[in-house]
């Protein structure tokens, strides 16, 4: 028995994942697909096999870990999101590499639970071999490799698309081959200096561009009867608020959203516009603004959302709050713009909130646990993008909790946040434009999974944001109220950016020609959001239309 160890690990691996190839099976049915895929299996099969008779210990041990750590990556991100690890979402997730020490706090029950189906793959590869097959050593050792770069190539042709149901260790190795490739062979040429012309003197006024994080737009009571309080209902002091309802995002991702919103990317040609154009911050030193980056997610100058040091150095300003506990960041951020705001300097103003995004245990005071119950407490305090969830199976009575947890986090990071800002701020000298990243997928269909956004299969709520324009009395602006009607909950982010250049005074018709409409215009948009932003090897980007009648419409427990 014992000679046959190393087969019996592997089958029982096997074993284990039966339900994610019987699927796949069950999905081909038969004919020619079925009967390539079996080949393709066998091929991988044997392979592993052979992987596991190296005689070299110390390659052998590499091999091990390498499959445990591909089909751990593989197994966590199906376990949590109920979804297929697709090619596009892979880089998304490598795009988000920054966030893996919070992920470890959100999944590590997950991460557990998949890494003890593992072992038997983990040692099945890595126990030293009872017999010496009739092969020479550098075959035993060409034997993964090959098979890795044949499933690479297939990827290759069919565009990311094609590794469904083959043994779940090789498909993220083959994903990072691709993603590897990529990167060395992307010629998207230079970043572009600003050649838009511009209308009149530099800009004497501040432009502040506020995301918020993970904010659905139809948990706000400035587009639903009984929605949190934002204190957006109404203009604060000294300036007149617009409020153009619900908005569609660029992306259900943070980093795809915002590094859209710096660059200024369409629909039709977002990633030529995102890699070789020039940023909002080239735009506005052009315009004679001091630009001002304020982020209150991370902290000790890591940067997110895709910002690189290059464009880092475009930054005159950047903000972070080291040492200040995450529930407070919003508020640290909304006196950080109070500051600038009355400092009679004309800056452009970029700030990325703490806003809602998971966990949201304790984004929040003890006075301001209005709804209940909610998640329980006290664990998570210095988590900011992510964190476990105790006792969080993804029930209905759990999302319940989650929905009302939600609603106390948009009570203080958004309440709270603008009821400070227009109790304090100066505003008649700037305009401010407040929306979300994203919106978020809260399970009120009762839909299987963990996640809230970057799902491959999104619902309409996480493609949906608010939009709110604040002009202060003393500027003579762009004509907000014209068109309000006609592009409430009909536009989108991709109206955002030649808005603002639209304000630093760059030339109408020369900005609309490159990056599209601005508010001050009748949108006309598409109402869509991009979800499969990555969309490479051929593949075409996937835009979900938002259907306002699809919109849940959130009731309190």
């Amino acid at each position: 028995m014992a000679i046959f160890l190393k087969e019996l690990l592997l089958g029982l691996y096997l074993l284990i994942q039966h339900d994610y190839y019987r699927e796949r099976l069950m999905a081909l049915q038969g004919g020619v697909p079925l009967v390539l895929f079996a080949g393709m299996f066998a091929v991988l099969l044997v392979a592993l096999w052979l992987t596991a008779h190296i005689r070299s210990a110390p390659v052998r041990y590499l091999f091990a870990l390498l499959f445990f750590a591909s089909t751990l990556f593989f197994d966590v991100y199906t376990q949590v999101s109920a979804e297929y690890l697709t090619y596009g979402t892979f880089v998304s997730l490598i795009y988000s590499g920054g966030f893996i020490d919070e992920a470890l706090y959100q999944y590590w029950a997950s991460i557990l639970v998949c890494a003890a189906k593992a072992l038997p793959l983990l040692f099945g590869i890595a126990l030293a071999p009872r017999r010496r097959l009739p092969l020479p050593g550098i075959a035993l050792v060409a034997a993964p490799l090959c098979a890795l770069l044949l499933l690479t190539g297939i990827l290759f042709v069919r565009g990311g698309v094609g590794a469904r149901g083959l043994p779940a260790m090789y498909t993220p190795l083959a994903y990072l081959n691709l993603f590897a490739y990529e990167a060395a062979s992307s010629t998207v040429g230079p970043r572009e200096a600003v050649s838009l012309p511009r209308h009149g003197q530099a800009i004497g006024n501040d432009i502040v561009l506020i995301i918020d994080e993970s904010v659905s737009g139809n948990y706000l009571d400035i587009n639903v009867e009984h929605g949190v309080r934002t204190n957006l209902g109404q203009s604060p002091p000294g300036a007149t608020l617009y409020n153009y309802g619900y908005a569609a995002a660029i992306a259900n991702c943070s980093a795809d959203t915002n590094v859209t919103l710096r660059y200024g990317g369409t629909r039709s040609d977002y990633l030529r516009i995102n890699s070789t154009m020039p940023s909002i911050w080239q735009y506005a030193r052009k315009a004679g603004l001091r630009t001002v980056y304020i982020d209150a997610q991370r902290t000790g100058g890591r940067l997110q959302n895709l910002m690189s040091k290059s464009e880092r150095k475009e930054i005159d300003e950047f903000v972070q709050f080291d040492g200040t506990p995450v529930r407070d960041r919003d508020m640290a951020a909304a006196q950080k713009l109070i500051e600038l705001l009355g400092n009679d300097t004309a800056e452009l103003i970029y700030l990325n909130k703490i806003g809602a995004h998971f966990p949201v245990h304790d984004k929040y005071p003890d006075d301001f646990m209005i709804y209940r119950p909610a998640l329980p407490r006290g664990q998570y305090a210095d988590i900011s993008d992510t964190g476990e969830r105790d006792g969080f199976g993804g029930q209905a009575e759990d999302w319940g909790r989650y929905r009302n947890a939600y609603r106390n986090t948009l009570l203080w990071n958004v309440g709270e946040f603008f009821a400070r800002l227009f109790a304090r701020a100066r505003l008649d000298n700037a305009v401010l434009i407040y929306t979300s990243d994203h919106g978020q997928d809260l399970h009120e269909r009762g839909n299987p999974g963990l996640d809230t956004h970057c799902g491959g299969d999104p619902v309409v709520e996480e493609g949906l944001v608010p939009l709110v324009v604040i002009q202060g009395h003393g500027l003579h602006g762009l004509d907000w109220q014209g068109e309000l009607a006609s592009n409430r909950n009909r536009s989108s982010h991709y109206n955002i950016f030649p808005t603002l250049l639209q304000l630093m005074g760059y030339d109408l018709t020369a900005l609309q020609a490159v990056y599209g409409k601005p508010l001050s215009l009748h949108t006309e948009d598409e109402f869509t959001f991009n979800t499969r932003f990555n969309a490479r090897l051929g593949e075409k980007a996937n835009w979900k239309f938002i259907d306002l009648n699809e919109v849940v419409k959130p009731v309190l427990q």
